[in-house]
């Protein structure tokens, strides 16, 4: 007899992520779409690509050799940038396997619980299941703008009592961010029980006026998950890094698998940090672009709901229909199904040229005749 799994892992399934697959690409060039002219805007990422000193740094990396191992020179620059000590950042490979490092140390099996805000990233609820731990999800509704009422969520921690508070800040796919007082709301919750908040701020780069908890990470009961990968674009190296006590990020760096964090992605974010004037560029780049996009959504009669970060999530209808009929056009949006919207995708905010690619792509899929896709505008729309 083969050995079994553990139990409660037979019926997990990978969560759903955005971007084009192989297949589809197949599809697109049969019916003569080359596959370089698809523009993804279900990424999102820094929309003016990696900085150009990355290239240069990748050129000289020695892949020959084992990378170091706790990325000490990468965990300084950060230390330096933010005004921590470089043992209270862990770096690692992506975000995601933070979320997973995370969930690994803090989750206890069932009945213990972790209490998910969403709609949100799928990854926060697989790694608490296969952790063992109940999820307990809190959804925010369409009905009120997709905000999350924060002091409900502090209510909940303090009634159910969670191990762990997922919150995902600003929120994916949502693009809602809480001001961080509203968030102290949650987190003074999670110190009077005993919970873990984790703040996953992939996207804070990107958000006009941020509202990092970064001088609260003195507290045992909060931990700061960011990603580079999102800020300087650097999706196929992967590289991410939480903060937090030195006992936490020490706690992670234990169970961490070894060269987590290849020599690749070590040199691209040193040389990332060293151009500040890009990221600006690329926030200004986005502040322009999404007012462009948003104004042309509307337009169309599409309900948006009102962004903060480097994306868009619009109410279109048939999500999974309307996503195939923008990708014919070269146009790959998020179809949002996977988070519980089956109605509504989610659009990066690329540069100003490709969203107006964008809207005329949502422009022909709307002109559709009856039977087509159709999206489904907004109420006086």
């Amino acid at each position: 007899m083969p050995p079994e799994p553990r139990p409660g892992l037979a019926g997990l399934r990978p969560v759903v992520h955005g971007a084009i697959g192989a297949s589809e690409l197949e599809a697109l060039a049969a019916r003569g779409v080359p596959p370089g002219s698809v523009v993804d805007f279900s990424a999102s990422t820094n929309p003016l690509g990696p900085p150009p000193a990355v290239a240069e740094a990748l050129r000289h990396v020695e892949i020959g050799r084992y990378p170091d191992r706790t990325a000490q020179p990468l965990r300084q620059a950060l230390a330096a940038r933010l005004g921590l000590d470089p043992d209270q950042i862990l770096a690692a490979n992506g975000s995601s396997e933070l979320i997973w490092l995370a969930a690994l140390v803090y989750a206890r099996p069932a009945p213990e619980r972790v209490l998910v805000v969403g709609p949100t990233y799928g990854e926060y609820e697989r790694a608490a299941q296969v952790a063992g731990a109940a999820v307990v999800h809190l959804a925010a509704r369409a009905e009120n703008g997709f905000r999350p009422d924060c002091a409900q969520i502090a209510a909940q921690v303090r009634r159910e009592r969670p191990r762990m508070v997922w919150l995902c800040n600003p929120n994916n796919p949502t693009s809602i961010s809480l001001p961080r007082a509203e968030v102290e709301t949650i987190l003074a919750a999670c110190i009077d029980t005993g919970a873990l908040l984790v703040v996953d701020e992939a996207y804070l780069a990107f958000v006009d006026e941020p509202g990092s908890l970064l001088d609260l990470v003195a507290s045992e009961h909060l931990l700061l998950l960011r990603s580079m990968t999102k800020d300087y674009a650097l999706a196929g190296l992967r590289l991410g890094y939480a903060i937090g006590t030195q006992r936490m990020a020490g706690l992670l760096r234990a169970i961490q698998p070894p060269w987590s964090v290849n020599a690749a992605a070590q040199a691209a974010g040193l040389a990332a940090l060293e151009d500040g004037a890009h990221l600006e560029r690329a926030r200004e780049e986005v502040r322009r672009a999404r007012a462009v996009l948003v104004a042309g959504l509307e337009t169309l009669g599409l309900r948006v709901t009102p962004p903060a970060a480097n994306f868009i999530l619009v109410e279109v209808g048939e999500a999974a229909a309307v996503r195939a009929r923008l990708l014919e056009h070269g146009c790959v949006v998020r179809d949002c199904t996977s988070f519980g919207l089956p109605r509504h995708v989610r659009i990066a905010v690329r540069t100003q040229p490709e969203c107006a690619r964008l809207l005329a792509a949502f422009r022909d899929v709307l002109a559709q005749p009856a039977g087509a896709a159709r999206a489904t505008p907004a109420a006086g729309g």
